[in-house]
């Protein structure tokens, strides 16, 4: 399977969307043709509990939490897509950060 851009997934509480929207972007990801900083969000809410080790950014140890967050959509280039995962993690509140990466065919592979 032939594909050289890839879609990153990330889930981010509401206040924090604008901050992980513009690092993704400054990282490269959300180029469309000659459109940039492009990105796509729904609101839900997240559910979690930490464990007695954690330390989280929202809520407490053993303690359920829900959170209002934003799933943020952004496409980037294969190459760079350590480097937008990477820039993601730093703006991001959370200590561990939820994400999926997707593969895009290239329209040749269709």
């Amino acid at each position: 399977m032939k594909f050289t851009r890839v879609k990153i997934v990330t889930f981010v509480p509401v206040e924090y969307a604008d901050q992980v929207r513009q690092a993704l972007g400054d990282a490269g990801a959300g180029t469309i043709g000659e459109y940039s900083y492009c990105s796509y969000s729904v609101l839900g809410k997240g559910r979690f509990t930490p464990s007695a080790d954690a330390h989280p950014a929202i809520g407490e140890p053993l303690v359920p939490e829900i959170v209002e967050e934003e799933r943020i959509e952004v496409v980037c280039l294969r190459a760079d897509a350590k480097a937008v995962i990477d820039a993601m993690k730093s703006a991001h509140p959370y200590e561990e950060v939820a994400y999926d990466v997707y593969p895009l065919l290239d329209d040749s592979a269709l």
